[in-house]
């Protein structure tokens, strides 16, 4: 059976360890307490609240699991080693969309640190798809839901 490994910047995985300690040591304990104040609330049958709180334990317990999950199957990826030559997880390509005439920048990262306001694509989207190894000057097409864009790799960088 092959291990699947997720690869994530530093700073991605800092933000995933912050984001699970955060749900382990504040948002636990709050749900615990609201379940504990529901239950003194009497009959359990027929408590919304209680049903609500645990509902919601359910759901935080699923999420730190998912979480844990990832960070076990989490390596980092040593930017020294990166090649810019070619485009690949963690480059920041420039491209010149031909649709529009507009340069765009993006770095192109896991699916877990993807945040489109911030410029960083999943790799696993069309358009990181369509630039995964190609250099500077290579033009591709991308089929997307609004049609079809015509980029142009300007730079990559780290």
């Amino acid at each position: 059976m092959e291990k699947e490994i997720i690869y994530l910047t530093a700073d991605g995985m800092k933000k995933l360890k912050e984001e699970l300690d955060h749900m382990r040591s504040v948002e636990r304990p709050a749900i615990s307490a609201a379940i504990a104040e529901a239950r003194d609330k009497g009959d359990l049958s027929e408590n919304a609240e209680y049903d609500a709180a645990r509902e919601a334990q359910g759901m935080l317990e699923m999420r730190i699991a998912q979480m844990e999950h990832t960070l076990s199957k989490a390596r980092i990826i040593d930017e020294s080693k990166i090649d810019t030559s070619k485009v690949q997880i963690l480059s920041r390509v420039k491209l010149l969309n031909h649709n529009v005439n507009k340069e765009v920048e993006y770095t192109i990262v896991s699916e877990n640190e993807a945040n489109l306001r911030e410029g960083k694509l999943a790799i696993g989207t069309p358009i990181a798809k369509a630039l995964l190894g190609r250099k500077v000057g290579d033009t591709v097409e991308v089929s997307v839901p609004a049609g079809t864009l015509k980029l142009e790799i300007l730079n990559i960088s780290i």
